[in-house]
């Protein structure tokens, strides 16, 4: 089975939008189509940025909070671990390569170009919709 670590910015998208390959990708997680994994420190960003005020007209705090359970109910929750090397232009990003490479991942999905325009990434880094279009119709 894929295992795979989602970048916190794709979370956000696929809560707050009910279309697109964000909340697609969603969908197939919950289905079993592949292991999320996350860690501590990507699930408090996640809940960081979604408790932002910009985001009460998209969600409220209950669904954040639902939201949060579910992932750490049914997500495999990784440790974090110390980041050692810089790869992305954006230094933010480097846990999440760390994150999937010390977790055996074989995909890193964001939609932050920082992280898909990566050359020397240890694992594939795909968009939403590129990874949604590698995943065996089931």
């Amino acid at each position: 089975m894929r295992r795979v670590v989602i970048d916190p910015g794709v979370l956000v998208a696929a809560l707050i939008s009910p279309k697109g390959a964000p909340r697609a990708l969603l969908r197939a997680w919950i289905e079993g189509a592949f292991e999320l994994i996350v860690s501590s420190k990507l699930l408090s960003e996640l809940e960081r940025v979604l408790k932002r005020e910009k985001f009460r007209s998209y969600v409220g705090l209950r669904e954040v909070k639902q939201y949060l359970a579910l992932l750490r109910r049914f997500a495999t929750i990784a440790p974090d671990v110390e980041v050692t090397q810089t790869l992305s232009p954006d230094p933010d990003d480097d846990y999440l390569i760390t994150l999937a490479a010390s977790q055996s991942a074989t995909s890193l999905v964001s939609g932050d170009t920082h992280l898909t325009d990566l050359k020397q990434a240890p694992i594939p880094v795909l968009t939403p919709r590129a990874f949604l279009d590698e995943l065996p119709l089931h």
